[in-house]
């Protein structure tokens, strides 16, 4: 008999939301991570925003499960007591040009039935936002931002409650099959589980390599983009999240607020080969460039590094934006594990709902989210 029923190895918010499902289904869980802590990499270094599911037109996973965990993560919030402010987001075209850019994310936003989007002159947007100088913009008023550290904090008690248990600090060195099983060797110990779930975010293709009999066509190619993020030192004359048209690679150096009411500008994009969260301060002349967009009276002065997030990304440079991945035993064939590859925005509004699609995945559920 395996020694528990399953294993999620990643404990960052998606991990924890599994993790959480399985519990729930009465299945013993462990919830394993490399770090101390719960959610020390990208879940912990991210915009905090929930986000409406506008953008992600061609990509169905993230389109549908950005949507359907939008509702989920707003109630989880409500019957949990997380934070959270349902503050509304304005997305601006600069220029008129800009106006089909915007006409694109309307489209996007029908056919993901986000039906609460609204058009506005630049004359209304400014009567929201006096400082706001745009030609329009779309008012998102599903969008907000939460507490993402009480937002796992509660996950993990879910969990918990229901007979899971996080360790920290054990990194999964590889998986095999042993008769019916998995065998996750950890150091000097093997751990054997009836289901494993790859949770492990910028490390989960890592993982993938080291698990036998995983085809290499189940091995995606991975690439980091960091996003880095300036504070502004000062009260921003601002009550909504401020948005750009998307750019390659991201939304676009946007203005958000942590649930104490700080303002904060990011992220860029920045490819790099390794983890690394260094904020280079050189970048701060780009990052006043695209304030100034926002807000053209911002100081400057008062933009200071703040932190940055890395972003798994199943596309490179000037390709396609890629979907998230959620590979189970109907792809490759591998009877109680799923991997989860290229889990960036909106992973974390999607959370709640990715457990649900892992959860069916595994046989352990009647329906897909």
């Amino acid at each position: 008999m395996a020694d528990v029923d399953a294993v999620v190895v990643g404990a960052g918010v998606v991990g924890l939301a599994i993790g959480a499902a399985l519990a729930r289904s009465g299945r013993e869980c462990l919830i394993l991570d490399g770090e101390r802590s719960f959610g020390s990499w990208t879940s912990s270094r991210n915009s905090e925003v929930i986000h409406a599911g506008i953008y992600y037109s061609g990509l169905p996973l993230k389109e549908r499960l950005c949507v359907r965990g939008r509702e989920l993560l707003y109630a989880f919030c409500e019957s949990h007591q997380v934070p959270f402010k349902r503050i509304g987001k304005l997305i601006f075209a600069a220029t008129p040009d800009q106006g089909a850019d915007l006409d694109r994310i309307v489209r996007n936003a029908e056919a993901a039935s986000v039906r609460d989007l609204r058009r506005l002159t630049g004359a209304e947007a400014r009567a929201l936002e006096p400082e706001l100088d745009c030609a329009e913009a779309l008012l998102s008023p599903s969008t907000g931002i939460v507490d993402a550290h009480d937002y796992m904090t509660a996950l993990l008690a879910e969990a918990e409650a229901h007979g899971a248990r996080f360790v920290g600090l054990t990194s999964v060195e590889g998986l095999s099959q042993v008769k019916n099983e998995w065998e996750l060797r950890i150091g000097e110990d093997r751990v054997t589980a009836s289901f494993v779930v790859n949770a492990a975010g910028l490390a989960a293709h890592r993982l993938a390599e080291r698990t036998e009999g995983l085809g290499e066509a189940f091995v995606p190619h991975v690439r980091y983009a960091r996003g880095n993020y300036f504070a502004y030192g000062g009260r921003l004359p601002f009550s909504h999240l401020i948005y750009p048209i998307p750019v390659p690679g991201g939304l676009g150096t946007h203005l958000t607020f942590d649930m104490g009411g700080a303002g904060r500008f990011g992220p860029d994009v920045e490819w790099i080969e390794a983890v690394d969260y260094t904020v280079d301060a050189g970048r701060r002349e780009s990052f006043v460039e695209a304030a100034r967009k926002i807000w053209g009276r911002i100081d400057p002065d008062r933009m200071v590094p703040a932190y940055s997030g890395i972003r798994a990304k199943l596309s490179g440079p000037g390709e396609p934006a890629a979907d998230f991945r959620i590979d189970g035993p109907e792809a490759h064939s591998l009877p109680g594990l799923v991997n989860l590859f290229g889990i960036e925005s909106p992973g974390l509004t999607s959370s709640l709902a990715i457990a649900e699609l892992v959860m069916a995945k595994l046989g352990l559920a009647d329906q897909v989210a």
